[in-house]
């Protein structure tokens, strides 16, 4: 059962770093957790880029799971405010899993699977915000940067030390800006 071992190794990575964060994804280590020789990770993954990539893999999926869970309302503002709320969420509740997907290693190498799975969550925001706009790939890159701003500062604490902690409000005034009237 090769693909077993596939599929484990990519499990115990994923364990691994909800439990401990993303300084704990060694190649030994998630060898170790998934039971195997530490250079049984090899056979399926032959850099330990390979194998953040598919645990990478799993938190977009995640995030795309949220994303179609969202029962849309038709009003463009409360829609992308309840989209924007759950990536925050996302960001909140699987910390280690949102800063490996975002790693510019990972997403500007050679890994299509990640790669292409970044890119159909991207497609959703751009179909969200309107497909039909002329710029709407351009809009949703920036709403996704904003959001991934947010997240990010937020995490970090910046937002707080700055005085500007409140990350809905700050969600908010991104979305009137994005939606058009």
């Amino acid at each position: 059962m090769p693909d077993d071992l596939r599929a484990r190794l990519v499990a115990a990575g994923v364990e691994l770093l909800a439990e401990r964060g993303t300084d704990a994804l060694s190649l030994r280590e998630i060898a170790r957790r998934a039971g195997v020789s530490h250079g049984a990770p090899r056979r399926w993954f032959p850099t330990h880029r390979d194998l953040l990539a598919a645990v990478a893999e799993v938190g977009f999926a995640r995030l795309s799971a949220r994303f179609a869970a969202l029962q849309p309302c038709g009003e463009p503002r409360a829609d992308l405010l309840t989209l924007g709320r759950s990536f925050l969420r996302f960001a909140l509740d699987e910390r280690g899993m949102f800063e490996l997907m975002f790693r510019h290693e990972l997403l500007s190498g050679n890994q299509l699977g990640l790669r292409a799975t970044s890119r159909e969550v991207f497609a959703d925001l751009v179909t969200r915000l309107g497909r039909d706009r002329r710029d709407a790939e351009v809009v949703a890159g920036a709403f996704w940067a904003t959001l991934h701003g947010i997240a990010q500062l937020h995490l970090w604490g910046s937002l707080a030390a700055a005085g500007t902690g409140d990350a809905d409000a700050l969600l908010r005034t991104a979305v009137d800006a994005y939606v058009e009237d």
